[in-house]
């Protein structure tokens, strides 16, 4: 099921990029029709189903005789069910109702509503959890993505539902403090934000309003970034995005030296990611243009890619390969990959199983920023130098 906020002009998810680069919404409409659901926006809205399903039954807002029949038929419906799957929303249920077991007697929303359209024009959304008691206002969000950790700290998708949840319940319920979560349990990560009543509402007030006034009409200045160009769906062709990532690109003189210095090569290592990004990005969109809408491009032309030869029938080739006398043409039957037989076999039970025989080799060394939450590891080079 699709969010109702998917369809809100300025959604509390594409926050992060309209309250920092306001013109995008407009200039990237025509764009966003573009765009179609992705298979993980779809397992994404599986989970949450899943997770919700269970929460009503903990929380006692369902029947154990109808949590049963509406389980099954999730179960027997989705595609993307299997025991790992069911153990992920499980850990984030457990943790869930952990936080509300840490509260004394507090009000619990599942797939809350939330209006902040005070603060942002027909602003809506809906919150995962919302836990109330008299002092405090916490909210938890499931992502259940395995791709990059999503922080709760200073998250404006969480700050526009804790606006629209205070909008909703502020007159029974006299909030000093909110928390925010943000729980992924693919990648073993939560973090939580707290601020006060006072403090959102002047970020709300003097912060939010002002900017989404912009971003309505398409006003203000494109600042490109990371972040903001994530998910935009005219990151490819952004005039702004690319004038950013040129200058980033020729932005040095080295007419003083033929050398790069270490703080030259820094430099470039911090912006090469989102240079890379941003031409993969316009490969991509320059491929879909060609292929789909016979756009043609100066200089470039549409082929058919590499492939390789395979067996379309493996039963059949075995089969008439035997008859004709040849034996050596089977190779031993081979374990599943360690992700797949986990899958297979349920994380717990694989972990009471294989734990003993399981290890993790260590990580090829690599270069990151200095904010990766990684330990930092000694270099060859830095031991010499400590040694010396």
């Amino acid at each position: 099921m699709a969010s109702p906020e998917d369809h809100a002009t300025l959604s509390a998810s594409s926050s992060s990029r309209w309250l920092s680069c306001t013109p995008s919404v407009v200039f990237s409409a025509p764009y966003d029709k573009e765009r179609k659901d992705t298979t993980f926006t779809a397992e994404g809205t599986a989970a949450h189903a899943l997770a919700e399903l269970k929460l009503q039954l903990d929380t006692g807002k369902i029947t154990k005789r109808k949590f049963n029949s509406q389980f099954k038929k999730f179960k027997a419906d989705s595609e993307f069910y299997s025991t790992s799957f069911e153990e992920f929303v499980d850990d984030y249920v457990g943790f869930v109702n952990e936080t509300i077991a840490s509260y004394e007697q507090p009000e619990v929303e599942l797939e809350q509503r939330v209006n902040f359209s005070d603060w942002v024009p027909e602003g809506f959304g809906t919150s995962d959890v919302v836990i109330m008691t008299d002092s405090v206002l916490h909210i938890v969000d499931l992502k259940f993505g395995k791709g990059v950790p999503v922080s709760a700290i200073e998250n404006t998708q969480l700050m526009l539902y804790a606006l629209g949840t205070y909008y909703e319940f502020n007159l029974a319920y006299d909030f000093e403090t909110v928390r925010m979560t943000i729980h992924q349990p693919r990648l073993y990560d939560t973090s939580t934000y707290e601020l006060s009543v006072k403090e959102l509402l002047d970020w709300g007030d003097n912060f939010v309003k002002p900017r989404a006034k912009l971003a309505m009409s398409g006003e203000g200045e494109f600042v490109p970034s990371e972040k903001a160009c994530r998910f935009c769906p005219a990151k490819a062709v952004c005039k702004a995005r690319a004038d950013k990532n040129l200058q980033d690109a020729i932005k040095y003189d080295f007419a003083d030296s033929n050398e790069l210095e270490p703080g030259q090569i820094s430099d470039i290592l911090t912006n090469s990611k989102e240079i890379k990004k941003w031409l993969e990005d316009i490969e991509e969109w320059a491929l879909i243009q060609a292929r789909d809408k016979g756009q043609h491009f100066d200089g470039w032309k549409l082929v058919e890619g590499r492939s390789n030869r395979k067996i379309t029938n493996a039963d059949v080739a075995a089969s008439i390969l035997t008859e004709a006398g040849y034996s050596d043409i089977f190779k031993p039957q081979e374990l599943l990959t360690l992700t797949n037989l986990e899958k297979l076999v349920g994380k717990k039970k694989f972990g009471e199983l294989l734990n003993d025989i399981i290890v993790k080799p260590e990580g090829k060394p690599t270069l990151v920023v200095e904010t990766d939450k990684r330990p930092e590891i000694s270099s060859i080079g830095q031991a010499v130098k400590d040694f010396e």
